[in-house]
């Protein structure tokens, strides 16, 4: 029998982390996963196509039951973890069981942030975070739609409603979407592509009040007007889910605090994912989780292996178009210079930040199959200088002009 360790979560952080684990010393753990929604682990990047019923869920499931019975993995799912003793070293389930581990491993994800406005808890309104929210909104969801908040998840929310035959209004706060992920040109190509999709976008809006008698009719904004409507899905936003950290004596800040090994203040305690909280940073991202879980894997396995934190990318498909960017895409280096290269009319943007003659953030919109490589660039820290002139015409023609 292999060394007991407890993963608590069983999202896409957890799946990624049982995969490598089981790659490098499959048989030393003997693991089990702890997941609180009724279902096996499932992608949610794909939960827009399952709101406009282009995929079935079968389609996003990460692994099927037999992929963790070959592996040796008790799954319990449709459970939850509801205290840790990190001294008598047990998890104490929703169910009555008790799990004793040599090792735990929080990725219990985040949660949907709420803001606190009137109206807030009226029913028709919803967030958009797991297969249990597409089904509500699916079933509840009339014909006019307001979405809260021009993220990504709400555009892709958005997107997945409008397939869906409803009205959608996005409302956002900032004077961009997406800003988080794109500078203000990219924006507002992306600002044009989701209202041709049908999809009405208010920026620089404030949300005041959810008006209803009953139930949802209307949003109230800052500036006064309101906006008709038969249901409202929020997507401002997410929080670490590390209450249950903090109620076992680990040190929580925004997140479960981790050290370059992914080492939680209590030994033989670890967190990834969403959940963690790495030199202050909550990245809140798949790539970064999937990082972590290898990264993590790895030590469990033996081997000396260290996390320095992650260099932010997203590549994306938002409202049915290509988007990409990483690192210091706002150029915000001392030093840093841009190189833009824009085609409105075929809807292509290429922005390249340039400093101390190395690649150190880059946006696209669009054509954004040299993503990978601005990437790969971004974190090798490598010289640049050779391919500077034809750097922002993709890998293809700047390496054959640098030969």
């Amino acid at each position: 029998m292999g060394e007991p360790l407890v993963v608590i979560g069983n999202g896409m952080a957890a799946a990624r982390f049982v995969e490598e684990l089981a790659t490098r010393a499959l048989g030393r753990y003997a693991v089990a996963v702890i997941g609180e929604e009724p279902r096996l682990a499932y992608n949610r990047v794909l939960l827009s196509a399952l709101l406009a019923q282009e995929i079935g869920f079968s389609e996003i499931e990460l692994k099927p039951p037999r992929w963790w019975r070959d592996r040796g993995v008790t799954l319990r799912y449709g459970v939850r973890a509801t205290a840790v003793d990190a001294l008598a070293r047990q998890v104490a389930l929703s169910n009555g069981a008790q799990l004793s581990f040599s090792k735990l491993v929080f990725a219990t994800g985040s949660r949907p942030i709420k803001p606190a406005i009137p109206g807030i808890d009226l029913p028709g309104v919803f967030t958009f975070r797991d297969i249990d929210d597409v089904e509500t909104i699916v079933k509840a969801a009339g014909a006019r739609v307001v979405m809260i908040g021009g993220g990504l998840l709400g555009l892709e929310a958005a997107h997945g409603l409008a397939k869906a035959r409803a009205h959608v209004t996005v409302v956002h706060l900032m004077e961009r979407l997406m800003e988080r992920q794109l500078d203000a040109p990219a924006a507002q190509m992306l600002c044009r592509a989701v209202e041709a999709k049908g999809i009405a976008v208010r920026l620089n809006a404030e949300t005041v009040r959810i008006i209803g008698n009953g139930r949802v009719e209307a949003v109230e904004l800052q500036d006064g007007s309101t906006i008709a409507t038969d249901a409202v899905v929020v997507a401002v936003g997410i929080r670490a889910n590390a209450e249950l950290a903090r109620a076992a004596g680990l040190d929580v800040d925004r997140g479960i605090a981790v050290d370059d090994h992914l080492g939680t203040s209590v030994a033989g305690i670890y967190a990834i994912g969403e959940c963690a909280q790495h030199r202050g940073h909550c990245y809140g991202l798949v790539e970064p989780a999937y990082e972590q879980a290898q990264l993590l894997a790895r030590r469990l396995a033996g081997e000396n292996a260290s996390y320095g934190g992650s260099i932010i990318a997203a590549n994306l498909k938002v409202a049915g178009v290509h988007v990409f960017s990483a690192g210091d895409f706002l150029a915000a280096t001392a030093g840093a210079e841009e190189i833009v290269l824009s085609d409105p009319g075929f809807g292509i943007y290429k922005k390249l930040v340039i400093a101390d003659g190395r690649l150190i953030g880059a946006v696209l919109f669009g054509d954004i199959a040299d993503g990978p490589w601005y990437l790969e660039l971004i974190r090798s820290r490598s010289s640049i200088e050779r391919l500077r002139d034809d750097l922002v015409f993709g890998r293809t023609l700047a390496l054959r002009a640098a030969a």
